[in-house]
């Protein structure tokens, strides 16, 4: 059995734990502070951090990783295409590594960087997906190096695994993401019902994570760009129609940057 925690960082940042408590052996996800985890370390003498699993080379998610590899000695995974610090083990898209005896699936999911990498596995009872800052819980990534098109081919990619699979990714924006999902589906009430769990979620200082495949198709517009009401609200918003799925996906993230 695998365990996964949050370790919250900086302001909005997790840095996902994942146990093997059966062999005291553990792994973390974007470790962009190396105190929250050197902290959970010394809370569980015996531990060992044997791995790294990097998504993309921005700061929040690597900036811990060479002073965990100095002082854990763990194996450091991350993108090939990208410049990752410490790095030992550099995975292209459909490689495939194993870390706490789970199998992953490394899918390559350039829009947010060029480079960007999940990691997936349909190994345990319930799939795992670990995605960085490619897909949010009702949101995806800015576009910093990759293009709309490549962006929206990502989501879709993500969007066909199966509805069961937990989405870890890596920040807290759930409501504010909501917030915009209400403004483009205002009668879709899947949106209004998960902007009410997580309101109050939030409220209690409750974390918003995991999500589910499922639930991102049900409530985040950005997965959902074939649904007409969808298309109308991109067209509204850029005063044109948009020919495409991209094209709708690339007005809604022009409008989520200025919501």
């Amino acid at each position: 059995m695998i365990q996964i925690d949050a370790l919250p960082a900086f302001s909005d940042n997790y840095i996902w734990l994942l146990q093997d408590t059966a062999n005291r052996r553990c792994a973390v996800v974007d470790p962009g502070d190396a105190g929250p985890v050197q902290a959970w370390l010394d809370a569980h003498p015996g531990w060992a951090l044997t791995d790294i699993l990097v998504t993309h080379h921005h700061h929040d998610h690597v900036g811990g990783v060479e002073a965990l590899k100095k002082a854990t000695g763990a194996r450091v995974c991350g993108p090939a295409h990208e410049r990752i610090p410490a790095r030992d083990l550099a995975l292209e898209d459909n490689a495939r590594v194993q870390v706490l005896g789970l199998d992953f699936e490394v899918l390559a999911m350039p829009g947010h960087t060029l480079g960007h990498i999940a990691y997936y596995t349909a190994q345990p009872a319930t799939p795992l997906l670990f995605c960085g800052d490619t897909l949010f819980a009702a949101g995806c990534g800015r576009l910093f190096e990759g293009t709309p098109e490549q962006m929206h081919h990502s989501l879709q990619r993500l969007a066909a695994l199966p509805a069961a699979t937990q989405v870890y990714c890596t920040h807290e924006y759930t409501l504010s993401n909501l917030r915009f999902a209400r403004a483009v589906e205002p009668h879709n009430p899947h949106v209004l019902q998960r902007f009410e769990d997580v309101t109050r979620l939030r409220a209690e200082n409750r974390i918003s994570l995991p999500s589910t495949i499922g639930l991102e198709r049900q409530t985040n517009p950005f997965l959902r760009t074939a649904e007409t009401s969808v298309k109308e609200k991109a067209d509204e918003w850029k005063g044109l129609s948009n020919p495409t799925q991209a094209t709708v996906f690339a007005a809604l993230r022009s409008w989520k940057d200025v919501f």
